[in-house]
């Protein structure tokens, strides 16, 4: 399977702090309604590269280093800070080009050996870096045993998403080979202000929250199974014929279901069935759905207005949900439970419904907000996203070749269930799955749903 963290070594050759290249200027750049509907953490990409026929590591970090100032010079928010804007009386992104942590390493480890599968072991801490204090950005570079690239890349989630990210790290792998970037970041604030006056439809208040802290628990932990409930990552891969057979059974009531709605609809019966295995059938499964904002609030619009939301760097999302007892979803069919999935996703598929956030989170924009799905107690929720649009596999090139395997990578501090599904580096039919999610649910779907879940390995991408 490979070997993790503990079996091989990282040494840190240099850390240093790379800055936009002139000229660039000191200013403040406010959150937008969706930026502060993101709590306040991180969320990492990483790639790793087979080894490059010519160039040297030396030579490799110092023209990364060298891209790097001149791709953050157009991304001024990533070489900032999050900082309180006493002028605006609000926490604001200072773009005042502190610059970023740039960490050169080598590893003592082969590409065919790493543990892909649990990343937890040979990522976590190892491949991927830390970020200034406040900072919004960190990039590691390290140069494995076998000559192979890894380029890890952690950031700040209240100021860009999972398309922003993306946006920003092609745009460095096109700078890096002195190539024109295909597309120009937008940070204008105007075309996402809310309207005048405000008005929004009551369904936000069935997706979104103020966020209040929970009352204290008392100290007696007695009973609780800690480990079996510890967030864990876990990469699996399903073959497009698995994909098909879900879709087949999603749609067996006549309503033609995508790809993600079927998934989304046999992960939330198999959590299900895991709490239910662990008696708490009577508590709420709520599953969230990422929907991106961008095309839906340009539809009808300008060509100028498309350009922006396209280009617009930051946070356009929305996070609709389903809630079921693990005893309601396991009665129901698969199409059935499709349906379901379907008919919280459709409203939230509209411009109408993004225009309504952006005035909701106004009228209550002075306290924090959260994704309802996640408030309240005896709950479990878990949020999937698409990442199948993200140039993962074949864009994000530096000028040594196609990516041998990339995807997203989520802190293990982090306290919420997400899963990604991206797509393959072998063939364009089957998907890569990314979960952090308690090691409860993520044994429970090995055990009982191994046909589709199968851990992801050097042997399925051939290394």
């Amino acid at each position: 399977m490979g070997i993790g963290g503990d079996s091989f070594l990282v040494n840190v050759i240099e850390n240093e702090v790379v800055h936009a290249k002139e000229p660039w200027v000191d200013h403040w750049l406010p959150f937008t309604n969706f930026d502060l509907l993101v709590p306040p953490f991180d969320i990492g990409s990483i790639f790793f590269y087979k080894k490059p026929s010519h160039e040297n590591f030396p030579t490799i970090v110092n023209t990364l280093k060298a891209s790097l100032s001149r791709a953050l010079a157009l991304y001024p928010p990533l070489a900032g800070e999050t900082a309180w804007n006493e002028a605006a009386g609000e926490n604001q992104i200072h773009c005042n080009n502190r610059g970023i942590y740039f960490i050169e390493a080598v590893a003592d480890v082969v590409l065919k050996e790493l543990d892909f599968y649990k990343p937890d072991e040979c990522i976590e801490g190892k491949l991927m870096p830390k970020k200034l204090r406040h900072g919004v950005l960190g990039i590691q570079v390290t140069k494995l045993k076998c000559d192979g690239i890894v380029i890890g890349v952690m950031v700040d989630h209240r100021v860009v998403d999972g398309y922003s990210a993306n946006m920003f790290i092609s745009t460095w792998a096109d700078m890096t080979r002195s190539k024109t970037p295909s597309m120009i970041p937008s940070f204008g604030r105007t075309h996402l202000k809310p309207r005048s006056p405000t008005f929004y439809s009551p369904l936000i208040d069935n997706v979104f929250a103020p966020f209040l802290p929970p009352p204290s628990q008392p100290d007696d932990d007695t009973g609780i199974d800690y480990d079996n409930y510890r967030l864990v990552n876990r990469v699996y891969y399903i073959e497009g014929e698995q994909l098909n057979k879900l879709q087949l059974l999603a749609n067996e009531n006549g309503c033609r279901r995508s790809k993600l709605v079927a998934f989304t609809s046999f992960l939330w019966k198999l959590v299900a069935l895991s709490m239910e295995n662990s008696g708490k059938q009577n508590q709420s499964c709520n599953v969230i759905i990422a929907v991106d904002g961008r095309r839906r609030l340009s539809e009808k619009e300008e060509k100028e207005k498309q350009k922006l939301m396209a280009s617009h760097f930051g946070n356009v999302l929305s996070m609709p949900y389903g809630s079921k007892t693990p005893q309601e979803l396991n009665e129901m069919s698969l199409c059935n439970v499709a349906t379901e999935v379907q008919e919280f996703l459709k409203p939230a598929t509209t411009k109408e419904h993004f225009l309504d956030i952006i005035d909701w989170v106004e009228e209550h924009k002075r306290q924090p907000l959260i994704s309802k799905a996640l408030v309240g107690e005896e709950i479990t929720s878990f949020t999937v996203s698409a990442g199948q649009r993200f140039e993962t596999m074949d864009e994000i090139d530096f000028g040594w070749g196609k990516v041998t395997f990339g995807s997203c990578h989520v802190p293990s501090s982090r306290k919420d269930c997400f899963v990604m599904t991206m797509g393959s580096p072998k063939n364009n039919e089957d998907w890569i799955v990314y979960m952090h999610m308690p090691l409860k649910h993520t044994s429970f779907i090995e055990e009982h749903a191994s046909h589709v879940f199968k851990p992801f390995d050097t042997d399925y991408i051939q290394i």
